[in-house]
């Protein structure tokens, strides 16, 4: 059988109504997540076009009107450079005073310090993958800290930096689903053009103090961007996908309705967890087989980061029934790793391996950094020799 493709295609992949006449052992995703409610624009047979902005009867000038001179002083980030779409929806949510006390600090720190990413990047994620554009959402948690890498983008650096090594991982994730995946030329890490196919790509906190991992966490943007999942969940009436990777993610998506939506549990693809089970997690295959069932062929996301020809689908993977969380039967047994034992009686299938709940997860995010950093510094200590 060819590889599967890296793009989206109506010729490569099959129509539910082509699965509806293979054997349960072929294994229909449909039969296992749901179908969604019958409608012109959700079947495989028919081409999905980019997905329309949705009217809203939002005014920004007026609601810029209603606030007061401190609101518009600290908001002015957000009304400049936040995406109208989830403007609309996040309004309430930075005039409260949690919000206002976080922007108050971010005020202090760029008086002392430097902070990551660059003011105008911290809301890149809703302008390159507006709230009506979403089909995925990966979750991250801290930006990286250093000079030249975060930019908005959960797991993404700027050029020339080269992918660090979480993001490395996921490249070899993916190729383990698509052979013809291709590293960006000079090992980028640049992920814009998933974003711009409708792959938000979210941390969980939004800036970070110059090389000093999570000293902006737990000052407030957990709140937004918690609610910028839960807008997700309620506006995206035909499903999302949620990748989840180690425990701190896993607790974001605790509450979706996994009947609506995929959610996608597994390790982190740090060094440090990437060998309990990330490798062979299937998360890119299984999510576009997911998009395919309920966007139909047009609806899958193009994985590539560069200009490699297109090959092949395989019909969608043979899954278990199982649990009402999403989650993959690692290689590991369980003793090792900890998966939770399949049961048969539930309408849901596990598609994610379970997080890994160990103090290393929750350092997870620190990893990347650290191993940049440790880099940097063996470079400037053999400098200082020669």
């Amino acid at each position: 059988m060819a590889s599967p493709s890296l793009k989206r295609g109506a010729g490569h992949l099959s129509t539910p109504a082509a699965d509806a006449k293979k054997s349960k052992a072929n294994g229909s995703i449909t039969s296992f997540f749901g179908a969604p409610k019958s409608s012109p624009t959700a079947t495989a047979t028919t081409k999905t076009a980019a997905p329309a902005r949705v009217s809203s009867s939002f005014n920004k000038q007026k609601w810029v009107a209603t606030l007061t001179a401190e609101q518009k002083e600290l908001l002015q980030l957000e009304i400049d450079t936040m995406d109208e779409s989830w403007l609309a929806h996040l309004k309430e949510e930075i005039v409260k005073p949690e919000f206002l006390a976080l922007k108050r600090f971010l005020q202090k720190e760029k008086q002392s310090a430097t902070v990551f990413p660059p003011e105008e990047d911290i809301y890149s994620w809703s302008r390159h993958t507006p709230l009506h554009s979403v089909k995925v959402v990966i979750i991250g948690q801290d930006p990286y800290h250093n000079y030249n890498q975060a930019h908005g983008l959960a797991f993404s650096v700027r050029p020339p930096t080269p992918a660090p090594p979480s993001l490395v991982n996921i490249y070899r994730g993916i190729t383990n689903d698509y052979p013809s995946f291709q590293i960006p030329p000079n090992k980028g890490g640049l992920l814009t053009p998933w974003a711009e196919r409708g792959v938000l790509l979210l941390n969980t906190s939004l800036t970070v103090r110059a090389h000093q991992a999570a000293s902006h966490s737990n000052k407030g943007w957990e709140r937004l961007t918690q609610k910028a999942i839960d807008i997700v969940t309620r506006v995206r009436t035909r499903g999302v996908v949620f990748m989840a990777w180690g425990a701190h993610a896993g607790k974001r998506v605790t509450g979706i309705n996994s009947d609506k939506h995929c959610i996608l549990q597994s390790v982190h693809p740090s060094p440090l967890s990437v060998h309990k089970g990330f490798l062979q997690n299937q998360h890119f295959k299984k999510c576009n087989e997911w998009l395919a069932e309920r966007y139909g062929s047009d609806g899958v996301i193009d994985w590539s980061l560069t200009a490699a020809k297109e090959k092949t689908f395989t019909a969608p993977l043979a899954v278990v029934q199982s649990s009402s969380v999403v989650v993959n039967k690692s290689t590991a047994s369980p003793s090792q790793d900890g998966n939770r034992t399949v049961t048969e009686s539930t309408k849901e299938i596990l598609v994610a391996t379970k997080a890994n709940t160990s103090t290393q997860d929750d350092d997870e995010f620190d990893e990347d950094l650290d191993a940049l950093e440790a880099l940097a510094a063996a470079t400037d200590e053999s400098s200082s020799k020669s």
